[in-house]
């Protein structure tokens, strides 16, 4: 009998190890598929990245599809919030993020980016019939709107400590809430701020001309993922020699 208990056990320890074994590892980083190139990016953000019926399109999912052409890769595309695309390439799920990423030294010590490929002037959204701002300075204490995560989000906070920072995952939401007076004013990039105007006529910007600040946009990769850095910089630099980000950037203009 205990022969035949032991027997039993066995099998059944080895069937288990079996069923283990065959199981797939989703924790697997997304870099395991030498066939395929996996960038996050959020869809909300026009011209860089919006969708076009259930396609994800924008600057920067052109500048992703060359970088995969030049690797000789198929690009899946992952649609997320943009903190957790963020979240994702530190984690090794995705092997890069294009969504107008800016660079700053806190996201500098957990995570390395490319070249910059843009420059960014962030500026400020109201409501036009509001008229409870009318100039860039008079946000300092109002209730403002950011995109949860975006350098807007870090800039405001810092440089406005009386204002009350509202969080949204898409500026779709801001900009309900500021049509009808939730918030005050919204903090964006200005291309995605005359999209987002364009879209809602009783928005404006303010002083679009003399921007908030200023930022540089670039792709971001796992931190000491040099390989792929230095493909991504290459093609980077010939997309820019080229005119290739202008001529991008035209195209998605009119995005809506």
């Amino acid at each position: 009998m205990k022969k035949l208990f032991a027997a039993v056990l066995c099998a059944a320890m080895v069937l288990s190890l079996g069923a283990c074994g065959g199981s797939e590892n989703t924790s697997a980083e997304a870099t395991s598929d030498d066939n395929k190139l996996y960038v996050g990016t959020e869809a909300g953000f026009a011209p860089y990245e919006y969708m076009s019926g259930d396609e994800v399109v924008g600057v920067d999912m052109d500048i992703a599809h060359a970088i995969a052409d030049a690797m000789g890769k198929e690009l899946v595309i992952k649609n997320m919030d943009f903190d957790g695309a963020l979240n994702a390439v530190q984690q090794g799920q995705v092997d890069f993020v294009a969504a107008a990423v800016s660079v700053d030294e806190e996201r500098q010590k957990v995570m390395d980016f490319s070249h910059n490929y843009v420059d960014s002037s962030d500026v400020v959204v109201v409501n036009a019939s509001a008229g409870t701002v009318n100039t860039n300075e008079e946000i300092a204490d109002k209730v403002i709107g950011v995109q949860q995560g975006n350098i807007a989000d870090i800039w405001v906070t810092d440089n406005y400590p009386d204002a009350e920072v509202k969080r949204y995952t898409k500026f779709v939401q801001a900009a309900e809430d500021l049509k009808n007076n939730k918030i005050d004013a919204i903090v964006m990039d200005l291309y995605p701020a005359q999209e987002l105007v364009a879209a809602n006529p009783e928005l404006k910007i303010l002083d679009e001309e003399n921007p908030l600040f200023v930022d540089q946009y670039a792709i971001a990769v796992k931190k000491g993922n040099q390989e792929l850095l230095d493909q991504i910089n290459e093609v980077i630099d010939q997309l820019i020699a080229d005119g290739k980000i202008e001529e991008f950037t035209a195209n998605h203009a009119t995005a809506e």
